[in-house]
């Protein structure tokens, strides 16, 4: 059979991707009155709009529609799907990306019709993961989730695609031709799943070492760009990066951290949560979500300057339920509190009715409160080694 080209690629990446964003609102997706979906709608596009841009594309056209639900064979109507095509040609677009979990044939049947690539946002999302692992242990996790996701879109009729190599979401094991046959994916995933055992095994011993010396595990967990690697650094004195952009660091780092002459501690910064975090990165992710799983206590490091920041709040406890650490003493840590107005900057430690810290309000960028931060988790170090406080 022979393979046709549908559309071209630019495969040396010296410039973004021309992208066009598709969003959807769905009833089953957003609740209550028609101005809070549309706020929520809009809240949900913006977020779709960073993590393009934290992928390295130039998002030039936004695209939306309402649907009561998804359509079966391109999840917007047929109507909408050629008005699409239009913006393709119009714009130049070389992907559309939709904010949305796509089935393969959903993708298959949108890139025929609009004649540009498509990709999800499970695929996006893990693009963006695919450009930013650095250590052995995120770029196995990084494609395995690949895998499992390209799966099924892989072997069904996308030989248009086997010799792209540039592009985004295009990074990774979908590069290859051995990858387009279905059993040695499923070969790739079995091998990748026992690489990630070893390393698991190789976390459990160092974290025992750690158990050993009685030091308790304090993991920074939270929305992705909420200040975690920030405040990670500023505690720690280590450098790990820390950007402005959605998923800047995916790689779990630990550092012993020396609080008070009473309490010590390790410190572990975690991978950023996000609304509708797909469910193969949970899976995928397991080795690195483990050191959440089995800490001591979690720092949750909110943006307090972030109008949706209680939303963000619900959505990484909807993570944590996920991966069974939703029964982990909580400190929470509201961040950014120097972008607040000034009547709202009040650093410093919130108490609940028993007198225990429940929250602290700290400027990470502006070294405020900080102290205070060391002081509730001296409190919480002490109480989880069974001491007064």
């Amino acid at each position: 059979m022979s393979r046709k080209n549908l559309f071209s690629v630019d495969k040396s990446l010296e410039k973004p991707e021309r992208v066009m964003l598709v969003g959807v609102m769905l009833d089953a997706d957003y609740a209550g009155s028609n101005e809070r979906r549309q706020a929520d709608f809009q809240t949900a596009l913006a977020e779709a709009a960073e993590l393009v841009k934290a992928a390295g594309g130039d998002l030039v056209q936004v695209e939306t529609s309402k649907r009561d639900r998804a359509q079966t064979a391109y999840f917007v109507g047929s109507g909408k799907a050629e008005e699409l095509a239009a913006a393709v040609k119009q714009h130049n677009i070389e992907l559309a990306v939709f904010n949305h979990e796509l089935t393969p044939t959903q993708e298959r049947n949108l890139e025929k019709a609009l004649q540009c690539r498509v990709l999800d946002r499970v695929g996006l999302i893990l693009a963006i993961f695919a450009k930013r692992a650095q250590s052995q242990e995120g770029k196995l996790q990084v494609e395995l989730a690949q895998l499992s996701h390209l799966s099924g879109r892989l072997v069904r009729g996308y030989g248009h695609l086997q010799s792209q190599k540039g592009g985004i979401g295009m990074k990774g094991p979908g590069e290859t031709q051995l990858e387009t046959d279905r059993r040695l994916i499923a070969q790739k995933i079995a091998a990748l799943k026992k690489q990630l055992q070893e390393v698991k095994k190789q976390r459990a011993t160092r974290r025992k070492s750690r158990q050993q010396g009685r030091l308790k595990t304090f993991a920074i967990v939270g929305y992705t760009n909420a200040g975690k690697s920030s405040l990670f650094n500023r505690l720690t004195k280590a450098d790990v990066l820390a950007q402005d952009q959605l998923f800047a660091t995916l790689d779990t780092t630990a550092r012993r951290l020396f609080l008070s002459h009473e309490a010590s501690v390790i410190l572990s910064d975690t991978v950023g949560f996000v609304r509708d975090l797909p469910h193969k990165l949970v899976s995928a992710f397991s080795a690195t979500l483990e050191e959440t799983v089995l800490a001591d206590v979690l720092l949750h490091v909110v943006d307090a300057s972030n109008p949706e920041c209680e939303r963000q709040i619900d959505d990484v406890n909807e993570v944590l339920r996920e991966i069974g650490a939703e029964h982990i003493p909580q400190l929470l840590v509201y961040n950014k509190i120097d972008l607040l107005p000034p009547n709202k900057r009040q650093a410093g430690i919130v108490r609940n009715a028993g007198g225990k810290a429940a929250a602290v309000y700290v400027s990470v960028a502006k070294a405020a409160g900080l102290p205070e931060l060391r002081e509730a988790m001296t409190e919480y170090a002490l109480i989880e080694n069974g001491q007064a406080v």
